[in-house]
């Protein structure tokens, strides 16, 4: 790992292989000793490399994106972790994003950047799904749904590159108190990329590979019957709150109706 990461001190991230080399040191080789570590304590399979690393990699690749101003902007060095191979489709150089006039691409260009991370979502939630330990389960999954939220605030968010961008305290203590189930889980991604399908600009380059990604995580969702219960726990209360304004109507008619002479 550490031999990983220190190959990108002198080399820049210039290929897209090269983003998932990083990414893959920085986050994925944490996920496979997690996975050994849970594996050894007899509470868990053992997840597969690929689902392991692939997880990392949409930590990684997130907190990458999150990160561009405070990287950008480091002393006495900038920090550049965006691969050349998308970012120069868009601008010079990859500091240009920070300037006004270059808004327009640089929104192309983080939209593109977002849509990469998505792919790994699938496997993320896939590595999720195989976990029993309900404590364990929660101790990976709260911080992947605060990785889909933060991308889902990023998306198509101009400041990622003029103030940076962080989930608010609030929302971040309802993902904790609110995330206890795979249930849960789902809801969270369905919501999460719900809400980036809706940013979706319909002139953006990558606009459908954003929505396939999008898709293929909702369908993960559904695959494991979220859709289901949402659709009772959502409508159940209101179909009661419905059900007892028509008895009190019905009641307050018979209360007061006059019997016929």
């Amino acid at each position: 790992m550490g031999a990983g990461m220190a190959k990108f001190i002198c080399k820049e991230v210039e290929t897209i292989d090269d983003y998932d080399e990083y990414a893959s040191c920085a986050s994925g080789l944490v996920g496979i000793g997690l996975s050994k570590i849970f594996h050894d304590s007899g509470l868990e399979d053992l997840v597969t490399e690929s689902l392991s690393i692939s997880t990392g990699r949409f930590t990684q690749k997130t907190n990458i994106i999150r990160d561009y101003l405070e990287d950008i902007n480091e002393v006495p060095k900038s920090r550049m972790f965006w691969p050349r191979q998308i970012w120069s489709k868009y601008v010079q150089k990859l500091e240009d994003m920070k300037y006004e006039e270059n808004s327009s691409k640089s929104l192309q260009c983080l939209n593109e950047m977002v849509t990469n991370a998505l792919a790994h979502a699938p496997d993320c939630l896939r590595c999720i799904t195989a976990l029993r330990d309900s404590t364990i389960l929660r101790s990976i999954a709260i911080p992947q749904v605060i990785v889909i939220g933060t991308l889902a605030l990023s998306y198509n968010n101009i400041n990622v590159f003029r103030s940076g961008v962080k989930l608010q305290r609030g929302l971040i203590a309802r993902i904790y108190y609110q995330t206890r189930t795979k249930a849960d889980i789902y809801k969270w991604f369905f919501e999460f990329s719900n809400l980036i399908k809706s940013k979706v600009p319909d002139d953006d380059p990558n606009a459908m590979k954003t929505l396939t990604s999008v898709e293929a995580i909702q369908n993960i969702c559904r695959e494991f019957g979220y859709l289901d219960k949402r659709s009772y726990r959502e409508y159940a209360p209101a179909l009661i709150v419905a059900i007892s304004v028509i008895i009190l109507c019905r009641f307050i008619y018979l209360s007061t109706a006059q019997p016929n002479n």
